[in-house]
Order: C-alpha cells, then structure tokens, then sequence
C-alpha cells in the first residue's frame, strides 16, 4: 500500500491542526504525521525497517542514563513547521506530568532516529530532516534503506535553520558513530538491507 495523503486546511491554527490529528479515526495499523501541514497516511514499517530500529534500540539503552529515556514511534510537535513528525526512535529526558499523552514538544528531544520506508522515504531525507534542524533537535540518524547510491547511514547534527549538517554517512557494514552525550558506534553491518 502506498502513502495517501489527507490534506488539512493550512490557514486553521496549530491547536486545530493537532486537535484534527488526535481525534480523527485513522485506518488501523497505519501511521499518520503532520508534514508541512499535511497528514500522510502510511501503512504500519515492515519487518526489516523495524529490525533496524530495535538494533539501534538495543544498542542505545547500553549508554544512556537514567534520567532518558528512548520512545517507540513517539509523535514530537514542531508547530513553527506545522509538523507532528513519528520518527522510529527518540532519546528525551524522562516524560513529565505536564507533557502530552500523544506527543513531545520537539525541543527535548535529543537524538531522533528514522528508518527510511519506501513510500515516504522522500519525506524521511527532506521535510521532516528539515523541521527537526528548525526545531534544533541536536543529532539527527538517517537510516536509508533506499538511497539512490544503495543502503547508508547518515548522522546528522549542528542544526542551523533548517539545515543540519551532516557530520557522518557510511554505507551499510561500516560504522556510525554517534557522538557525545551518546558516545556510541553502531555497527550498520547487523542492518537488513532492502
């Protein structure tokens, strides 16, 4: 199944944006962001695509603290950009009371990770990389099982305007490093290609 796309009126307010995504009765099983202002339907990831996410998972609780936590397809709101992105995997400080049930404002993120699906992946390498640099989220892991030069990882951080820069990109066998506070290399070989 293909992404289909369910436009919302542009000129309505971000609170009515976010109300029309929490309240509107979704296909089950699907994903469904707010990119630019636009909510795209997606089916659910596929096995590979979560596969590489619970690696990346797994290798992420060894080394951060505590007081972290890392969240499964948690929705971060990035109003400035009419963006409700779900990317697969973020790293945030523990959730407090006075944070949503549904999302997390995009400022306490730390690192995001997003594996590439062939029927987004345009959004996964342009929009949505674009909204989090704007939102200054600081490391950005771009896992794209699909990139037109064959499966790579690229970490992305120093984010300035909606840019960031890309401060590593391997192909898959190669190591990625993900910096300080992380201090973490993981290894793209253990990743299922397409």
């Amino acid at each position: 199944m293909s992404a289909l796309t369910v436009s919302q009126d542009p000129e309505q307010s971000w609170d009515g944006l976010v109300r029309f995504w929490e309240e509107t009765e979704w296909p089950e099983g699907s994903k469904v962001e707010i990119i630019e202002g636009i909510a795209p339907v997606s089916p659910a990831p596929a096995y590979r695509h979560n596969v590489i996410a619970a690696r990346i998972q797994r290798r992420l609780c060894s080394v951060i603290p505590e007081h972290r936590e890392i969240r499964q397809t948690q929705a971060i709101a990035v109003p400035s950009r009419l963006g409700m992105l779900i990317p697969d995997l973020l790293v945030a400080p523990v959730r407090d009371d006075s944070e949503s049930d549904t999302h997390t404002p995009a400022a306490r993120a730390e690192l995001v990770v997003e594996v590439t699906s062939k029927s987004n992946a345009r959004h996964d390498r342009v929009s949505k990389p674009a909204a989090r640099a704007a939102a200054g989220i600081p490391l950005h892991l771009l896992v794209d099982r699909w990139a037109p030069d064959g499966p790579r990882a690229t970490l992305f951080g120093e984010p300035n305007g909606d840019v960031h820069r890309p401060l590593e990109s391997v192909t898959f066998g190669e190591p990625v490093k993900i910096p300080a506070p992380f201090g973490l290399v993981i290894d793209t070989g253990e990743f299922p290609d397409t």
